[in-house]
């Protein structure tokens, strides 16, 4: 790296740790009652600030991809930094005020999904050094923690039976699975778009600034299969958990009905590219499918029609 290039980033990693002395000395020399109301006004500005920091994100990768922009080029990447940090910063002082897991609602479990998709965005691009996605990826992570931010409630008292620690592995297991799946499903229909700009011979900015069509089913696939793992992780641990968690319950609750839906539909979608020689276009329309079933179980089935599975 060159000397310029660590010169742009010491201040600010620099500053973030003055910021983080400063607020653990105010947490060190108040009270207990000073205190908690200190960490409820950070609460309160994160979630504001959250959904506007990912705003910003997203459109510096706009300008990047669209406009190719040096600039955008350069500050981006240290921004989704930023970001990711302050997210993680705002899933750690909710637990500390409400004494719980921001697991409880499903703009709880939005705010810890937009989480994880930039942190998993930013392994990726890490990983793999293609910057030129993020973009589509990162902004389904605004959409999750707008969404999160203009809905969210401050529980203080929860159910006992929302502490159970087999209730946290089952939602992380989810969490995991639905980031992959998520991922997966926007390389999937950048995949259908660039092969769409292919087959009507159009090469404008999509084939110009994506990754060819190889690395995107490749990208696709590996996130898909991720998310298929953990997801069925969640299931056989809530399948288990279920009978010791609630005295009255039904198999056919319909919750229980979409996550077998979404894994039968991302096994036929492995299955088919394994055993029967799919590639391509099939595959991704049935990942994105797939994910249709997914955004519906996690908004309109938790919210209004499941029983046991209900976060209200």
């Amino acid at each position: 790296m060159s000397q310029a290039a660590r010169g742009g980033t010491l201040p600010s990693a620099f500053q973030f740790v003055q910021v983080f002395l400063y607020i653990s000395s105010i947490f060190q020399t108040s009270e207990p009652e000073q205190v908690y109301m200190t960490i409820l006004a950070f609460v309160d500005f994160f979630v504001v600030a959250m959904p506007l920091l990912y705003a910003g994100l997203v459109a510096l990768y706009a300008i990047s991809f669209f406009r190719n922009n040096p600039a955008a080029e350069r500050l981006k990447t240290r921004l989704l930094a930023l970001t990711a940090v302050a997210h993680l910063a705002y899933i750690g002082l909710r637990t500390a005020a409400f004494d719980h897991a921001p697991i409880t609602t499903v703009f709880e479990i939005m705010t810890l999904l937009a989480a994880c998709i930039a942190l998993g965005y930013g392994y990726i691009e890490l990983r793999t050094k293609v910057r030129s996605t993020g973009f589509f990826i990162l902004l389904l992570a605004l959409v999750f923690q707008t969404v999160s931010s203009l809905f969210i409630k401050d529980l203080t008292e929860i159910a006992s039976i929302l502490r159970s620690r087999l209730l946290g592995i089952h939602v992380s297991t989810a969490l995991l699975g639905y980031t992959g799946i998520s991922l997966s499903a926007v390389y999937g229909f950048l995949y259908l778009m660039l092969y769409h700009e292919i087959k009507s011979s159009q090469f404008g900015v999509i084939y110009n600034r994506l990754p060819n069509l190889e690395m995107l089913e490749k990208m696709s696939h590996k996130a898909e299969v991720f998310g298929f793992v953990m997801l069925s992780v969640a299931i056989i641990i809530g399948v288990v958990w279920l009978p010791e968690a609630f005295e009255s319950f039904s198999y056919w609750d319909p919750k229980l009905i979409g996550s077998m839906v979404i894994w039968a539909l991302y096994a036929l979608a492995l299955a088919a590219k394994r055993m029967l020689g799919w590639q391509g276009r099939k595959v991704m329309i049935i990942s994105l499918v797939a994910f249709g079933f997914v955004f519906l179980s996690m908004t309109v089935i938790n919210i209004y029609l499941s029983g046991f599975h209900s976060f209200y």
